[in-house]
């Protein structure tokens, strides 16, 4: 690799002006947060188009920048289903049906939801696995800037992780949630700016739609696998068989293990994104927050765009462009690379900006979910109980919040070193998400729809779905793998073609198990909770609602059908 970007006065303008932003509103909003409630849930008094963006932009961090641009060049537009399949239909079920649970029963996160519902060793479980998760999605986010940072400045790893640290820790400790929601709108539009230039550009150099298409087709088709020349122009076309297609997987393992398990334990029960919405102002904004979100979430693929050109870059000497890392493919380095080649001065500054800002909004929507988790289900439910002083208790549970803050970002940088070794974020990524997000899925999708689970049946669902993801990723491993990390540190009795086949079938056999044991074990077990604590928190017993006062495009319902026949649309348009 070269030493760095080639740095316009302009462009470290950008970046200081957008540093200059972000800690200033951390620091404007530090006099509204007088106590734990308006820290850690934003006082739930965010309009639904402000929650909305907030939901998109926590989800537009490293994984959804640096990850799906790197799996552009892995995979093709492949990479679109976790826009489309493996997104959509998760956040219209969540906004139509789960929201209304979550916000009504007035559960500050989803572990306190599980104690409502279920039972406390069921909240402690998920707390404890939930806060171990989001430390290690938030030092990915930490990796990525570093990452960035020592390509663009020449700075040593660990320098750039503890100034980017400092960075987040500052407006997140200052203004807390709200400080997280604020940024995550701002960052969202300069996220968007700053990377649509590096599309219409890698576009125009390649001689558009029809060009890219004219270039990538020799370029598929000689690749040692044989793929069809348009295998990375389409989504389901070349899905059939696991070997005609590069993610190595058929169509149903894409829509069972991508469409279902992952893209619902995600949506549906992640904390992070939740708590956006659950920030809503009412009852209808929190509805709204995830379906609104989902209108720019089905565009965000054309970003992915430039990483599906550069299959084409790499494979043509003349071009010089390279993504080796010490002589190993490392597809993080792709977006790094291509506006490398693409951006001028100035506008590369803000592409940079934007790459910064996707990295924080990460980083930034972890830590204030753990630290929410850490202080309402881990610390005041087991080490220090509310008192009969409430004030007392908001100026305490507000300081614990803030070490929190401080604990989960250097912890964060404690993992950002083992995000390195997988080379892929979104391999990374998928693997932590099959082991946590896929078994609470079925927990949660249960006790949401079927009254008779028990609390014994929930945790004996969640142990034996964690259980079976981790004896799954001990005894396979994908091809080519070279560390413990991408599995296989038991035995290897199979070896899948690549990372994300052996995450989706990973999130499937996880998934199933937990719901499988869940449904076992309530049978087995007596209810414990009478029907009248279940109202509000299981669909059958829970009166409807329907926002008959709202405007026509307020209404959950229109909404929803918006989205999906968009969504259906553009899945045909790219078949």
């Amino acid at each position: 690799m070269s030493d760095g970007f080639q740095l316009a006065w302009i462009d470290y303008a950008m970046m200081l002006v957008y540093f200059t932003f972000v800690i200033g509103i951390g620091w404007a909003l530090r006099r509204q947060m007088s106590d734990a409630t308006a820290f850690l849930e934003a006082g739930r008094s965010m309009p639904a188009w402000v929650a909305g963006i907030a939901f998109i932009s926590t989800s537009l961090g490293a994984l959804e920048v640096m990850g799906m641009i790197g799996c552009g060049a892995k995979y093709g537009m492949l990479t679109f289903h976790f826009y489309w399949i493996g997104a959509i239909p998760a956040m219209l079920f969540l906004g139509v049906f789960m929201m209304p649970f979550y916000y009504g029963s007035k559960a500050r996160s989803v572990p306190e939801y599980l104690k409502l519902r279920f039972d406390e060793k069921t909240r402690a479980l998920n707390a404890v696995l939930f806060s171990v998760m989001t430390i290690l999605v938030s030092g990915i986010s930490m990796y990525a800037i570093a990452i960035l940072t020592e390509q663009l400045l020449g700075w040593n790893f660990y320098v750039s992780l503890f100034a980017s640290a400092a960075i987040v820790l500052i407006y997140t400790y200052l203004g807390g949630l709200s400080s997280a929601i604020h940024n995550e709108v701002l960052q969202f539009f300069i996220v968007i700016a700053g990377l649509l230039p590096l599309v219409f550009l890698s576009l125009h150099d390649v001689g558009g739609w029809a060009g890219m298409k004219e270039r990538l087709g020799p370029v598929v088709s000689s690749l040692p696998e044989h793929f069809a020349a348009d295998t990375w122009l389409t989504t389901w076309r070349h899905t059939g068989r696991a070997a005609q297609n590069p993610m190595g997987i058929e169509w149903y393992g894409i829509v069972l293990g991508l469409g279902f398990v992952l893209s619902f334990g995600y949506w549906c029960t992640d904390f992070l994104v939740i708590q956006r919405a659950l920030a809503a102002r009412s009852a209808l904004a929190a509805r709204n927050t995830p379906l609104i979100a989902a209108i720019p979430k089905m565009l965000v693929p054309l970003l992915i765009i430039p990483g599906v050109i550069s299959v084409w870059l790499m494979h043509t000497p003349a071009e010089h462009f390279s993504i080796l890392d010490r002589g190993v493919t490392n597809y993080d380095l792709t977006i790094i690379m291509l506006m490398r080649r693409y951006l001028p001065p100035g506008v590369l500054g803000l592409g940079l900006t934007a790459l910064l800002a996707s990295f924080m909004s990460g980083m930034a929507g972890n830590i204030s979910a753990f630290n929410t988790v850490w202080t309402y289900d881990l610390y005041q439910a087991y080490l220090r109980p509310p008192s009969s002083d409430a004030k007392l208790d908001q100026t305490h549970y507000l300081r614990v919040a803030r070490l929190a803050t401080v604990f989960g970002v250097l912890a964060s940088i404690c993992t950002a070193g083992v995000a390195a070794e997988f080379r892929n974020i979104t391999d990374f990524m998928q693997t932590i998400f099959s082991m946590v997000n896929a078994p609470l899925f079925a927990v949660i999708f249960l006790g949401m729809f079927w009254r008779r689970t028990t609390g014994h049946g929930a945790f004996a669902g969640l142990v034996s779905g964690l259980t079976t993801a981790v004896l799954h990723h001990g005894l396979t491993e994908p091809a080519g793998s070279v560390t413990m990390f991408k599995g296989g540190w038991l035995h290897v009795v199979h070896t899948y073609p690549v990372e994300l086949s052996q995450n989706f079938w990973c999130a499937i056999f996880s998934c199933s198990t937990s719901a499988a044991v869940a449904i076992a074990v309530s049978l087995l077990t007596r209810q414990r909770k009478p029907n009248e604590e279940l109202v509000g928190l299981v669909y059958s017993l829970t009166p409807r609602t329907a926002a008959t006062n709202a405007q026509w495009y307020e209404r959950p319902a229109v909404l929803a059908l918006l989205v999906a026949v968009m969504g259906t649309v553009l899945s045909l348009a790219f078949w």
